[in-house]
C-alpha cells in the first residue's frame, strides 16, 4: 500500500523523474515532508514553508480556535513569534474586520509571513515588524496577544526527533525551563492591552506547573485547555 508521503510526492514531482528521485532523497534524509513539498496546510489554509520558520503543526490549530473565541469583530491581535505566520493569518481569515501585527526576530520569517498573508488574501489587514522580543517589545494596543514560542528546554532541543534538526532552533530554544518568552511576554504584554484583552500561548504538554507558577506571580487568571492528543496546549492569561 503506497504511503502518505509518496502519494504526495508522485502528486507533487511525479511529471519529473529527477525532482521526484531528489524528494525521495531527502525525505530517507528525515527532512520533513513539508520542506520538500514548500508547503504545508493549516487550519483551513494553505502556508509555504522553508527552513526559515517553523513548520505550522495540527495542535497549533486549538490556539487559532481559541483566540477566534475571544477575539473581537473588528478587534486588533498582536502575533509574537509569528513564524510563517500562521497563526495571525487564520485567525484573519475566520474573523470580520480584524487586524493583526505579526512580529519576529528573523527578517526571513517575515519575508514569509508576509507572503502568506499575500497567499491567503489577508495581506491588506497585517502589519509586519522585526523586533527580538528579549531585547525590545512592541508598541500599541491591543484586544488579544497571541505567541507561539519558543518552549523546549535548552538542553532537550537536541534531542529531539530527527525532522526537528532542520528547522530554525531558535524556534525552539525556550531557555533553561522552557519559560524565557512566557516571562518576558507576560511582563510587557499587559501594558499592550486594551481592557478586557487576554493573552493566548501555546505550551508544551508539560508546562502546567510552569503556566501555575507564572499565573500565580503575575497574579493574572489561567486557563488552560488541550490539544487534539488530550495534552495541555493552550494557556489563556487574563491581567
Amino acid at each position: 500500500m503506497i504511503s502518505m508521503e509518496e502519494r504526495l510526492l508522485l502528486e507533487y514531482f511525479g511529471s519529473d523523474p529527477e525532482k521526484l528521485a531528489d524528494a525521495r532523497k531527502r525525505l530517507s534524509l528525515h527532512e520533513p515532508l513539508a520542506y520538500i513539498l514548500g508547503e504545508t496546510v493549516f487550519f483551513d489554509e494553505t502556508y509555504k514553508v522553508t527552513p526559515a520558520v517553523l513548520i505550522p503543526r495540527p495542535d497549533t490549530e486549538r490556539v487559532v480556535e481559541r483566540v477566534l473565541r475571544h477575539l473581537p469583530r473588528g478587534g486588533s491581535l498582536l502575533d509574537l513569534c509569528t513564524g510563517s505566520g500562521c497563526i495571525a493569518i487564520s485567525v484573519l481569515c475566520h474573523s470580520e474586520d480584524t487586524q493583526a501585527t505579526l512580529v519576529d526576530v528573523s527578517p526571513d520569517a517575515l519575508a514569509l509571513a508576509k507572503e502568506n498573508a499575500e497567499k491567503n488574501g489577508v495581506l491588506d489587514r497585517c502589519t509586519f515588524l522585526e523586533c527580538d522580543l528579549i531585547a525590545d517589545f512592541p508598541k500599541g494596543l491591543y484586544d488579544l496577544i497571541v505567541s507561539n514560542p519558543p518552549y523546549v528546554l535548552s538542553e532537550v532541543v537536541d534531542t529531539l526527533e530527527e525532522e526537528c534538526a532542520f528547522e530554525p532552533r531558535i524556534a525552539f530554544d525556550g531557555g533553561v525551563d522552557g519559560g524565557d518568552f512566557y516571562r518576558r511576554i507576560l511582563e510587557e504584554g499587559p501594558k499592550l492591552l486594551k481592557a478586557g484583552g487576554k493573552m493566548v500561548f501555546e505550551i508544551g504538554y508539560d508546562q502546567r506547573p510552569l503556566m501555575e507558577d507564572l499565573s500565580k506571580k503575575s497574579g493574572f487568571a489561567l486557563e488552560i485547555f488541550k490539544d487534539y492528543g488530550k495534552n495541555d496546549r493552550v494557556a489563556v492569561f487574563v491581567p
